[in-house]
């Protein structure tokens, strides 16, 4: 484990970044490579979660060269499938690479990351010894992709991505979910899906 984590607080934790999609209302830009705000978000999500986690993973299907020259020590992964799947295909492929049985997933484009994001995540998973995933939601708007998640939970996934069900609020439902709150009034856009929310949210954070 490396320093800054604290042993005892929770188990080891791999943290991977969910980058493997087209961004097709990004006109296909990598999002990951993106400043939103005044960082890459790159560096922006593994500056403020490297020293709470054992090991640094990205979920993409490209640009891993430029990713390692930014961060030398990250790892990087494919989906087991290609056919741009969506997080959950993300999800399931990283247990075949992760060594960690439990992993922070968080998505490429967020624009928050909550102070004591793992440890608050790590305690809403333990209020169930049936729960296999805890999320966080902000303001009251659920974000599914980020999210702890139990390797216990590979034969759930893996199952409905079998029955071509995606949607990780379906698949979650049943690995009795868990949620994390949090609050920031300053928030307009939790990530960004789009190149007008991209312009929106610099104008918004400017003005602010």
């Amino acid at each position: 484990m490396k320093k800054g984590i604290n042993k005892s607080a929770y188990p080891d934790t791999d943290l991977v970044i969910l980058a493997g999609g087209q961004a097709r209302r990004m006109n296909g830009i990598n999002k990951l490579l993106q400043k939103f705000d005044d960082q890459i978000q790159l560096i922006k999500i593994h500056q403020q979660l490297k020293s709470h986690v054992a090991q640094v993973w990205i979920n993409s299907h490209r640009d891993d060269s430029i990713y390692q020259k930014m961060i030398p020590s990250i790892h990087c992964y494919q989906d087991d499938e290609s056919g741009f799947l969506g997080p959950l295909m993300g999800m399931k492929s990283a247990w075949s690479h992760v060594q960690a049985d439990h992993v922070l997933f968080v998505p490429c484009d967020v624009t928050y990351i909550p102070p004591k994001v793992i440890l608050k995540l790590h305690q809403a998973l333990a209020k169930n010894s049936l729960a296999e995933v805890a999320y966080v939601e902000i303001n009251g708007q659920a974000l599914y992709p980020f999210c702890l998640v139990k390797r216990s939970s590979l034969a759930t996934l893996m199952i409905h991505l079998e029955q071509k069900q995606r949607s990780l609020k379906h698949c979650f439902a049943g690995l009795h979910a868990q949620v994390a709150r949090f609050k920031n009034h300053a928030l307009f856009f939790h990530s960004i899906n789009s190149m007008d929310e991209l312009q929106q949210h610099q104008q918004l954070k400017f003005l602010h």
